[in-house]
């Protein structure tokens, strides 16, 4: 990548309408009805998931509906980075920027490793981390292209996506019975159905990506809202249909464990000791129907691999974008606010993504890479819906093209239950390590990691930035940034 053809404190290029809005935000989503949330069901089965899922789906239809009002009245790439600065000040729009940098940088190789264990299907014994880090690579450069061509190529892979999908249903429904559901539906009581929250956030995590997009839009007034929610309606209507049919066609163990790890005792379904979650839950629900050389065994998880591809390429671009904010504002290295001159793409940042990302890949596996992305994604939905209602009362002339229905009744919905969501996930995460005195068990709490990474991040803010933003025109700052006329706000 050549020096001079990076453009510093470039803007994006605007090209995108709200059909292309809507195929980046069920793109960024469609992987979490794929994959991972299976995972879930290791923790709580079937009751316990359905809990999880009912109450995560509730939080994201409110969250959705409230954060569409910010997209839309401030249209920028970083999102809740953005909003928290002009509502909050810069030490809480940096949390928030800290907390999507995390969401959106540990999504792209958990939904790499579920690609990994697909193309093992064809592949045979090659190691899936080697095909999850090749994808990684491919997609980061289709997004170095351009923006336009990334978007178009995510456009028409979520379409035939939610298509398999919906085929998927389509072929498995007629065989969904009620006691497959309910058989060993609460195996760990309330323990395992809040452990089977992050799994049940993975349904719709990312979602919120299209708020960056948003720059890129258009009439982002007007094609933000459409896209946003049209984008949420379908991904609950997926997520219903894979969940019941998946569990329904022969058990919840069925399409967590490989058949060779399973036995079956007196009618019930055993599960081998040392029996490993698997990241591929349609193929396994497939596999109980139709032989694996049978053709449609082989059409429908081929095309099931293109929803992979479709979240992996669409997080990759909001990734980039979400670092390129930072960057352009000061909170990171200047360098990754930086744009290609040729392209309009924010490259810098979309190398740094790929860098972590492949590292990530080698050292995590699935599970833990979709509990920190979660962990994130919910810092984000607490500091945004405060930010939303923030600005109500400190900018009522703010312009606000969409604003959120019911106000204030779904933000609070939305906070309430993100608050509750990171609770249980940072509580179960602790309480699954053993005894903490351990330096392996330490190591292993993906809780302790997240926590540790705020402080830092806290600490960098204290002793860095904080010096840094008293030297500038904070408020000029905010009104370049945060996209109009802000009061000062005290660093």
């Amino acid at each position: 990548m050549n020096k001079n053809d990076q453009k510093p404190g470039g803007e994006l290029k605007k090209s995108l309408g709200p059909v292309m809005l809507w195929g980046l935000g069920v793109g960024y989503v469609i992987s979490g009805e794929y994959f991972g949330w299976n995972l879930g069901l290791a923790e709580g089965g079937a009751y316990g998931m359905l809990f999880a899922f009912v109450l995560i789906t509730l939080m994201y239809v409110a969250f959705v509906f409230s954060y569409a009002e910010l997209a839309c009245a401030i249209p920028r790439a970083g999102g809740v980075f953005v909003y928290g600065i002009r509502a909050l000040g810069p030490f809480w729009g940096y949390i928030g920027g800290v907390a999507q940098v995390v969401e959106f940088v540990f999504a792209p190789p958990a939904i790499a490793m579920a690609i990994g264990a697909y193309a093992g299907t064809w592949l045979g014994d090659v190691d899936p981390r080697v095909s999850a880090a090749a994808a990684f690579v491919l997609f980061t450069l289709l997004n170095l292209w351009g923006v336009r061509q990334a978007a178009t190529f995510e456009l028409v892979i979520t379409v035939l996506a939610v298509g398999e999908l919906l085929l998927f249903t389509g072929v498995v429904a007629p065989h969904f019975r009620v006691e497959n559901f309910t058989a060993n539906a609460w195996p760990n009581g309330w323990t395992g159905a809040f452990a089977a929250v992050p799994f049940a956030i993975w349904f719709y995590l990312a979602i919120e990506g299209v708020a960056n997009a948003a720059e890129e839009a258009k009439h982002p007034q007007r094609d933000v809202a459409i896209g946003f929610g049209a984008a949420m309606l379908t991904l609950v209507a997926l997520a219903i249909c894979v969940f019941f049919v998946g569990v329904g066609v022969g058990g919840w163990e069925r399409i967590v464990y490989s058949p060779d790890q399973l036995t079956g005792s007196g009618g019930a379904i055993v599960v081998a000791d040392g029996a490993e979650p698997q990241d591929s839950p349609l193929p396994l629900a497939l596999g109980q129907l139709f032989a694996v050389d049978h053709p449609l065994y082989h059409m429908l998880v081929g095309i099931g691999a293109l929803g992979l591809i479709a979240s992996l390429n669409g997080i990759i671009l909001i990734a980039g974008r979400a670092l390129f904010e930072m960057g352009r504002v000061g909170f990171l290295p200047r360098i990754l606010g930086s744009t290609n001159r040729r392209t309009q793409t924010p490259a810098c940042a979309l190398v740094l993504n790929m860098i972590i990302g492949v590292f990530a890949i080698t050292v995590l596996p699935t599970g833990k890479l979709i509990t920190m992305s979660a962990m994130g994604a919910v810092t984000l939905y607490i500091v945004s819906m405060i930010a939303l209602m923030r600005l109500r009362k400190t900018e009522p002339l703010l312009q606000r093209p969409y604003r959120t229905p019911w106000y204030p009744v779904l933000p609070i919905v939305a906070l309430a239950i993100a608050i509750i969501a990171l609770a249980c996930m940072i509580w179960e995460n602790l309480n699954n390590v053993g005894d903490l005195s351990k330096i392996q068990n330490l190591a292993s709490s993906i809780s302790l990691w997240y926590l540790l990474f705020l402080v830092v991040a806290s600490g960098y803010y204290q002793f860095v930035l904080k010096s840094r933003l008293k030297s500038m025109e904070w408020d000029q700052l905010a009104k370049t940034e945060a996209g109009g006329d802000t009061e000062k706000k005290d660093v």
